[in-house]
């Protein structure tokens, strides 16, 4: 299951690179069209904007599987594995009913909107709202499969904070745990602390 899940992502990860590298064409195209050749490409803005929200709801989506969103974890890292395994619990349950509201809302604006179209493309600005949806639906399914390997207890403790600190306290925790005090006491001045 994980080797699909994570095969999955790869091709997210493509995708969000081919849309990226899209974006850049007609952005960069359009700059070009408009002060060496006075014309442009219509489409460049709204085709732009649309896949830059594609790209923030499947972006999140990876990050969600790889665990890279940045929270603190002050306090979860100091409870005992049963506390942290409730907290993880907990934590998927809040994202799943948050997931469950986008859902709904996304699912009404996308049928609000199924027969508007877009002022220059003409498409269906459903096509905004239903990556919403392709989120919602994803990330559900991610956090059911994460939320019954830890009822199952297949979660190693390690897995057990969901979220990730930000780099330069991930530095600072590799620094104490390998280095000597003098490479400590450096590293705890350059970040401030």
């Amino acid at each position: 299951m994980n080797r699909w899940i994570d095969r999955a992502c790869r091709a997210v990860e493509a995708l969000i690179a081919a849309c990226l590298a899209v974006m850049v064409v007609l952005v960069f195209g359009n700059v070009v069209l408009r002060y060496g050749l006075n014309s442009g490409i219509t489409v460049s803005e709204e085709v732009s904007r649309w896949l830059f929200i594609w790209i923030t709801f499947l972006g999140a989506l990876v990050a969600l599987r790889e665990r890279a969103h940045l929270g603190v974890d002050m306090v979860v890292a100091k409870l005992p594995p049963l506390g942290r395994k409730m907290c993880l619990g907990a934590s998927q349950l809040l994202m799943l009913y948050v997931l469950w509201l986008l859902f709904e809302g996304c699912l009404a604006q996308t049928k609000i909107n199924w027969d508007v179209e877009a002022p220059v493309t003409g498409a269906s600005m459903a096509v905004v709202y239903a990556s919403g949806l392709v989120f919602a639906v994803l990330a559900g399914m991610l956090l059911v499969i994460e939320l019954v390997r830890l009822l199952t207890g297949r979660v190693a403790d390690d897995e057990l904070v969901a979220i990730q600190e930000s780099e330069e306290a991930a530095v600072l925790a590799q620094v104490l745990a390998e280095g000597s005090p003098a490479a400590s006491h450096a590293a705890r001045k350059e970040l401030g602390q």
